[in-house]
């Protein structure tokens, strides 16, 4: 049975590094800030953002139901920072007969800062990540409910 592997966490906090190497053993990667910054640029307009992230996951979602469907693993890195979102990607992949993994990613705020601007000052970053956007970004997130089965993923450097 395939298997969506779905990524929860902040910004910074080593999502897309994990969701790497849940790639590098055989899942199929769906990273919509890589996307987005492919068709938008690094540093889209905040008053477009929205309406853009929306219609990608809309592009995107019949690929990765697909994959599920012929028996692919997919890394779905979307962040899934509220719960209908979650329950509704959980939702769909019963639906195709497939199984979820829910992962919560974590590490410091200190350190998630701190990798957010190295990212933001590498040649090869995806989006730009302002610290002002930053704190917008952490105050949408909404806690795993107790009845939300996860694996904790502690990203934090050794």
């Amino acid at each position: 049975m395939a298997t969506a592997h779905l990524l929860f966490g902040s910004p910074g906090v080593g999502k897309t590094t994990f969701a790497k190497q849940l790639e590098a053993r055989g899942a199929v990667r769906f990273t919509p800030d890589e996307w987005m910054c492919g068709l938008f640029g690094e540093d889209p307009p905040a008053a477009i953002f929205p309406e853009k992230a929306s219609a990608l996951l809309s592009l995107i979602q019949p690929i990765w139901t697909r994959c599920l469907a012929c028996g692919a693993d997919v890394v779905l890195d979307y962040g899934f920072w509220k719960r209908s979102e979650r329950d509704e990607a959980r939702k769909i992949v019963r639906g195709v007969g497939a199984s979820s993994i829910l992962y919560a990613v974590t590490c410091s705020e200190t350190e998630a800062r701190d990798r957010i601007a190295r990212r933001n000052n590498a040649p090869d970053r995806s989006l730009y990540i302002a610290p002002a956007t930053f704190e917008i970004l952490k105050a949408r997130l909404e806690p795993l409910g107790s009845d939300e089965d996860h694996v904790v993923i502690s990203t934090a450097a050794a």
